[in-house]
């Protein structure tokens, strides 16, 4: 996450996260949309923690961002509309960063147990459960693809977003906004008493 947005990612099973990184056990489109919204991002710099001075930004603090965060009580067919625009985000800005003709497939082989982190990918275990892992990853094609795949990062694209991107997240935005019964161009004060008065709804029936 960087300090000027509020960014969320896919993080595959091979990744492991060291202690500042927040990670969030789910695996759908919805979820990922809602957090990505406006409406959360509002909730988090609310509710969230200062770094240093103003100018450093916000540290996204789960206790007091994410677990206090109350999503919309609605229905399949707003949830599948926010998933949808979820999933257009993710794969555009996933093509943006890695474009497929800069790329190539890397196959890495190694010793593995069905028991341990890389279980998923052990091919033929023998008895003691040891397998072969084979991972791919995607690498660059060439040295100039290299050099300009480098230049691509979540940083770059954000700090000047180009007009695609800020069409999905407005798009994103009016989805989730709609869901909690909120007009798209709902300001920032309105937002958060509507999700004070949910959190607090919340917290009675608790």
């Amino acid at each position: 996450m960087v300090t000027k947005h509020r960014l969320f990612v896919w993080l595959t099973p091979e990744v492991l996260a060291d202690h500042q990184l927040v990670v969030f056990a789910a695996d759908d489109d919805y979820r990922f949309g809602v957090l990505h919204s406006r409406v959360h991002e509002t909730w988090a710099r609310a509710k969230g923690s200062q770094l240093r001075e103003a100018e450093s930004g916000f540290r996204y603090t789960a206790t007091s961002t994410f677990e206090t965060f109350p999503f919309p009580e609605t229905g399949q067919v707003q949830r599948d509309a926010i998933a949808a625009v979820a999933r257009e985000l993710e794969a555009t800005r996933s093509c943006w960063l890695n474009p497929p003709e800069w790329l190539r497939d890397e196959v890495i082989t190694f010793p593995a147990t069905v028991t341990g982190p890389w279980a998923h990918l052990v091919e033929a275990p023998n008895a003691h459960g040891i397998g072969t892992g084979r991972y791919v990853r995607l690498v660059p094609r060439d040295e100039a693809a290299g050099r300009e795949l480098a230049r691509r990062t979540l940083t770059a694209l954000y700090n000047a977003p180009p007009t695609w991107l800020r069409d999905l997240h407005t798009a994103l935005d009016a989805a989730v906004l709609a869901a909690y019964g909120l007009p798209a161009d709902a300001d920032e004060q309105r937002i958060l008493a509507h999700l004070l008065k949910l959190n607090l709804q919340g917290a009675a029936l608790a």
